[in-house]
């Protein structure tokens, strides 16, 4: 059996690599090639590490690099065709892989299709959840709301729970949280660093002042942003005694800060069962943040509360994304009355998620799908 599987950014490819992981405990002489990150790499080693070349933020980094993304879209859907593999497994990444499916589907009439952490089109473009339905065998959801959305247009959907609860709750301690300590997540890409973290400096820089007990340290997802990071907090005379940058697990800074700035994306979800009070901190280009005004439907960016569909966290979004707003959430969060109502509204957001077991969860969906 040889199975074609595509991630496209780190997320991804963690959650890639539990998939494949539990597809070959089931069947270990199945074959699996595609494109992902070093973790699916390591499992199968027919999978080429292209996640963070692939890892963009928003419209115009998509335009910059369009001829990479449509090098890899013509040599991936040529391969496959030519192979006709039994099955087409892909991972979020809906821009690229949306196009990949409409290839496949036309041209390998053999090839099973299934789509695992559903895009979020219920976010931006409803529109396009029929044209999935007509390429897609499967859609596995990691939200609750999802399922009922797909399966009206008649795709076979399984709710599979959210592969965060199981790499987190196995994982996380509740025992190391550091009175006064505060986290800072500025995103795990260089665009989002270049954006977020200097306004981080600035908090830190007013904070250190008000409350002078209070340390700060950020997580960098690589040595070299680590670098980056710390040449920039030189550079506001910041140094690492004052801002302590580390390129370790940023799980375990979740585990030991009181309060935090995260940048939207799955860090949020991540610092919600992580029982970790945050504010949601995003910034993107002025042409990126207008085109995502015009096409966005809903009332909230953080999942943490669109799963509740309620403001359990503070969301600075572009123009309301500056040091003053920032400095108000943590203060607001460091006080006990209110970091409990903020816990509270976490605890009743990620108990939506399901008790653990997706990826298991969708590799036996995989299955049942090629053996149909």
């Amino acid at each position: 059996m040889k199975l074609y599987i595509i991630a496209g950014e780190k997320s991804g490819d963690k959650q890639g690599a539990l998939l494949i992981a539990e597809l070959l405990a089931r069947d270990p002489s199945m074959e699996i090639v595609g494109l992902g990150g070093d973790q699916m790499h390591a499992l199968a080693p027919g999978i080429e590490n292209w996640a963070e070349e692939a890892a963009v933020v928003g419209l115009v980094d998509v335009l910059r690099k369009f001829g990479y993304f449509k090098g890899y879209l013509d040599s991936m859907s040529s391969r496959i065709i030519a192979e006709q593999p039994d099955a087409l497994l892909l991972i979020d990444y809906p821009g690229f892989n949306q196009r990949l499916a409409e290839r496949v589907h036309k041209r390998c009439p053999k090839t099973k299709i299934a789509w695992f952490i559903a895009p979020m089109v219920w976010a931006w473009h409803k529109g396009r959840i029929p044209k999935l339905a007509s390429i897609l065998d499967l859609m596995m959801c990691t939200f609750p709301f999802e399922k009922p959305l797909f399966e009206a247009a008649g795709l076979k959907t399984e709710f599979i729970g959210h592969p965060l609860v199981d790499d987190i709750l196995a994982n996380r301690r509740s025992d190391i949280r550091e009175q006064g300590l505060i986290g800072l997540f500025p995103g795990s890409r260089r665009r989002e660093v270049e954006r977020h973290f200097p306004i981080f400096i600035e908090v830190v820089k007013q904070l250190r002042i008000k409350h002078p007990t209070w340390r700060f340290e950020t997580s960098a997802s690589n040595e070299r942003l680590a670098a980056s990071m710390r040449a920039m907090a030189d550079a506001a005379n910041m140094p690492q005694d004052i801002i302590n940058v580390s390129p370790r697990s940023y799980h375990e800074l979740m585990d030991r800060s009181q309060a935090a700035l995260v940048t939207s994306g799955t860090a949020t979800l991540e610092a919600a069962l992580h029982e970790l009070p945050f504010a949601l901190v995003y910034q993107v280009s002025a042409g990126t943040y207008w085109a995502g005004r015009m096409l966005l439907k809903i009332k909230y960016l953080g999942m943490v509360n669109i799963l509740v569909d309620k403001p359990v966290t503070k969301e600075l979004i572009q123009h309301e994304f500056k040091a003053q707003n920032c400095i108000a959430e943590l203060e607001r969060l460091m006080e006990p009355v209110e970091r409990e109502k903020v816990l509270a509204g976490m605890r009743d957001s990620v108990a939506t998620l399901g008790h653990g077991g997706a990826a298991g969860k969708a590799a036996d969906a995989v299955l049942e799908m090629l053996d149909s």
